[in-house]
């Protein structure tokens, strides 16, 4: 496990580089850059190293115990004292009359002192809580770990998805393009008597269904902008294609699942709360040893009473404890500290289960979406040579109108849509603006 000063360098790192993302809005965004302004200014991470921070104390709480404890007292007021005794002494005759004295008077009595208590034994209660302490921030910075994952992923994701609404809402205004053009083509041979009415209304109700997927494209282009906006943390400026993650990822299932199961910080949180509990038991336990401690005292007292004038007191004592019986609350507590235990180990046991299943899963949706790729390549191809063609024939009559148009909404439909796979993005940059050659002529090559 990495050690937590290189969590520290990789978050000043990649504070710097969202710092010079931030400072320079104009300058075109790259997908690294995006992932350093998310992971120095996202909430939901600045929240969670508060949190590693305040669990970082139960560290030094715990050493206390090990330290001596100090206390210094002090007393100051005034008093008014009457005292009356008699006084009788061994030579004094039997049935003699009583000898009184009365002693009155005010004074101001005043002191100060001071108390240092050692703890020697407490059944390595102190040993235990430092290390279920240390467990605890482990635990803590793994979970950090999950929170950065997860930001992260949600900023890759978030800056994908516009860069694939983007090259949708591009393709479906070259679309519009196109059939506004078919549609003008249409009229004019209309006028020349090669079509009839019919294909005129084909061509509007199609240039219809155009521009309705365009305004969809423009609202989910706006809805990934604001996604963009709150993961990352400021608005998209120009996007850069990312860069291939084939490279990042292992070779094999077997490895992916060892890797998997060993770094997951799901895991990884679950293996230190196992260690917490098992401290807790032990903690636990301690309550059943004897304790002991040394204690140091001084006392400075000033007009006590009326008759004393001041007073010192130093006192060094040693104090032996030995619980015998108190309800059986210390067992009860031991047999609930064991039972979390257990659960502790089960969790781990499913969170390794359940981190498998997500690495098999994540691998087959990576398979599917490079095959899909590759299908969606060739679908593409085959439906740009179609359209060529269906144009060409339609120049000598030999299709309809209709036909131009079917081949148009299935070149359009072959092209990376809504379901276009965002590791695609990933491993080749992504192409301009598709040049469409309106009435003739091939229609842009895929995004």
């Amino acid at each position: 496990m990495p050690g937590y000063g290189f969590w520290q360098l990789r978050s000043v790192v990649l504070a710097v580089a969202g710092t010079a993302l931030c400072c320079n809005p104009a300058f075109a965004q790259s997908l690294e850059a995006a992932l350093a302004y998310a992971y120095a200014n996202n909430p939901q991470l600045n929240a969670q190293r508060a949190q590693v921070r305040a669990t970082d104390e139960n560290v030094p709480t715990a050493l206390a115990g090990y330290r001596p404890k100090a206390t210094i007292t002090a007393n100051a007021g005034s008093q008014s004292l009457s005292t009356t005794t008699r006084e009788i002494s061994s030579t004094t005759p039997r049935g003699a009359p009583a000898t009184y004295l009365t002693q009155s008077g005010v004074n101001a009595p005043r002191g100060a002192g001071a108390t240092v208590r050692q703890n020697l034994l407490n059944g390595f209660k102190t040993a235990s809580k430092t290390r279920q302490a240390e467990a605890q921030v482990f635990s803590a910075r793994e979970a950090l770990r999950n929170i950065e994952q997860t930001v992260l992923l949600s900023a890759a994701t978030a800056y994908m998805n516009l860069l694939r609404d983007g090259g949708i809402l591009e393709l479906q205004r070259s679309n519009v393009e196109v059939l506004q053009e078919q549609l003008r083509q249409a009229k004019q041979r209309l006028e020349q008597g090669n079509v009839t009415q019919t294909d005129v209304s084909q061509s509007e109700a199609r240039l219809a269904v155009g521009r309705t997927q365009l305004f969809a494209a423009e609202a989910a282009y706006e809805t990934s902008k604001a996604t963009f906006r709150q993961v990352i943390g400021l608005d998209p400026g120009r996007l850069l294609p990312a860069s291939p993650v084939d490279r990042l990822s292992p070779s094999t299932l077997p490895a992916a699942i060892a890797a998997g199961t060993a770094n997951n910080p799901n895991v990884t949180v679950a293996q230190f709360n196992v260690d917490v509990a098992q401290m807790a038991v032990k903690v636990a336990e301690s309550e059943l040893y004897p304790t002991v401690d040394i204690v140091g005292q001084v006392q400075q007292n000033y007009e006590g009473s009326l008759n004393q004038l001041q007073s010192f007191t130093g006192l060094v004592t040693g104090q032996f404890s030995m619980p015998l019986y108190q309800g059986g609350s210390e067992y009860a507590a031991i047999r609930q500290a064991k039972e979390s235990h257990g659960q502790r180990q089960l969790d781990l046991n499913v969170a390794r289960d359940q981190a498998r299943v997500t690495v098999v899963q994540a691998w087959a949706l990576l398979d599917a979406a490079k095959n899909s790729i590759e299908s969606t390549r060739g679908q593409v191809k085959s439906a740009e040579a179609a359209l060529n063609g269906v144009r060409e024939e339609a120049r000598l009559g030999q299709r309809t109108t209709l036909d131009v148009l079917n081949a148009q909404q299935e070149l359009v439909s072959a092209r990376p849509g809504p379901a276009r796979p965002a590791g695609e993005l990933l491993r080749r940059p992504r192409r301009g603006r598709p040049a469409v050659a309106a009435g003739s002529g091939a229609a842009g090559s895929d995004l």
